[in-house]
């Protein structure tokens, strides 16, 4: 390994936010130990590593912890600059505009899915879907604009962007099924339909990105362990 020697990541398969360093990784051609955690535990190691948040991913890459996913995929860029494309733009400019909307993203995207992981009523939602709905459309016009008429944000390969709202593809295929809802409507975001599927059909999502189906079943685990959790009603 060139950068380093230990070179670990602490996460779950169905986790959007550890797919990210884990398609960067393949992006770079880097191996590393994939740590899997428990469902609904938190190991020692991850405890030590995260003291703070308490949060996958981790990435610890010589015995020192990198914590949340957009940062641990810029380390990963930066750290491994000589290896596969790179994932941020080296322009100040346009690496401004792809962390816009990589911020964009994690504003916007996973706090809508929730309501189809967790207990939610109808009317949260039907929210939600007009929510992600309406960040779609937005980022059907990013598309357009940062991808020049080529097959990803960062252009011929796949780049920050494209890694930050590529890892929620799963996800958000799930709140269709969940939801009886197209969300990847060719004739509304025709650009971001055509992508995703590019996305998770390229060699670093594949093995990475979880079947929609996998992730159906998932969500009704989490339902019924937050049921279980929750304390009875009077």
């Amino acid at each position: 390994m060139a950068a380093g020697d230990e070179l670990k990541l602490i996460g779950t398969w169905a986790s959007p936010f550890v797919a990210r360093p884990r398609i960067a990784f393949n992006l770079k051609g880097i191996q590393y130990e994939f740590l899997q955690e428990e469902f609904g535990k938190k190991s020692d190691l991850l405890l030590k590593s995260n003291p703070v948040q308490k949060k996958i991913p981790v990435l610890i890459h010589g015995g020192k912890p990198v914590c949340e996913s957009l940062i641990i995929v810029e380390y990963i860029d930066q750290i491994w600059s000589s290896s596969g494309p790179s994932i941020l733009p080296t322009d100040p400019y346009d690496r401004a505009v792809a962390r816009f909307w990589a911020a964009y993203v994690d504003d916007k995207l996973p706090l809508q899915i929730r309501p189809f992981i967790r207990e939610a009523d109808e009317a949260a939602k039907a929210q939600a879907i007009e929510q992600i709905v309406a960040a779609l459309q937005h980022l059907e016009e990013a598309f357009e604009k940062c991808s020049k008429g080529k097959s990803f944000f960062a252009g011929d390969s796949i780049g920050f962007v494209d890694i930050a709202l590529g890892s929620l593809i799963g996800w958000l295929r799930a709140v269709e099924v969940l939801a009886g809802v197209k969300l990847f409507d060719e004739e509304r975001i025709p650009g971001l339909a055509k992508w995703a599927e590019r996305f998770c059909s390229s060699d670093a999502a594949l093995g990475i990105m979880p079947e929609t189906a996998e992730l159906v079943e998932f969500s009704k685990a989490l339902r019924d362990a937050s049921r279980a959790a929750a304390p009875p009603s009077n």
